[in-house]
């Protein structure tokens, strides 16, 4: 006699243990998305990862960012120059000096934003909290006044290995909260720096590990970058 082992998952709306391939929770009765699965193909952190398209768009994203911020530059520098050649409140240089500090102020971020990618490193760690906060900013309306607005920020906190903790937030936006359960583990993938989840045979959904893309846990790669799924 050949005994097959039950495999379980969780109610995508309460979290009720269901049997794989149960259409409704009978705790709750919502209807449960089914994700193709191939063996345990959804379970491990994917050797995609060393797919030659991940480099690429490294290195696509760090030197577009560096033709744009040179754009902004360009723009803050002869802007001013010309806000100095023809404004009676402030000539040239020193316009043009102010100009040349906010151009280089564009260039700097860009360069530690491409700096902090190279030097990112991969780790593992586990889901150890999740928040729900509430928050306000002020903001600022078309005729210079201002106003409170409240606003909800969803925050996943994850501890790596050395006991350090990391946060990844959306606001107004529980798709990321409800992506990550504590206890999960996870890869953060250095030069990316996007995280990966170990176990993803409950998700009907999936990130992409290059530009963040939600997409469906039956796709091989991203629609938006082409880079693969990390499944």
């Amino acid at each position: 006699m050949i005994y097959r082992e039950r495999v379980f998952m969780d109610c995508q709306n309460c979290g009720e243990a269901l049997q794989e391939g149960d259409s409704f929770c009978s705790s709750c009765g919502s209807g449960q998305k089914q994700a193709a699965r191939s063996g345990s193909g959804l379970v491990g952190f994917s050797s995609k990862i060393n797919d030659p398209a991940f480099t690429r768009y490294t290195k696509h994203a760090n030197l577009y960012a560096l033709i744009f911020s040179g754009f902004l530059a360009a723009a803050a520098i002869i802007g001013f120059f010309i806000y100095g050649e023809t404004s009676s409140e402030m000539d040239n240089p020193e316009a043009l000096y102010i100009g040349m500090g906010i151009g280089g102020m564009f260039l700097a971020i860009a360069l530690f934003q491409v700096i902090g990618r190279k030097r990112s490193k991969t780790w593992d760690g586990t889901v150890v909290d999740k928040q729900i906060n509430q928050r306000r900013r002020r903001k600022r309306t078309g005729d210079g006044s201002y106003y409170w607005e409240d606003y909800l920020d969803f925050v996943v906190v994850i501890e790596d290995g050395r006991g350090k903790k990391h946060e990844i937030s959306a606001e107004d936006d529980d798709t990321l909260y409800n992506y990550y359960r504590i206890g999960d583990r996870v890869r953060h993938h250095g030069g990316l720096n996007s995280y990966e989840k170990y176990n993803k045979s409950r998700d009907s959904i999936i990130f992409c590990s290059a530009c963040a893309s939600l997409c469906d846990i039956n796709d091989d790669v991203c629609f938006r970058c082409k880079c693969p799924l990390l499944k």
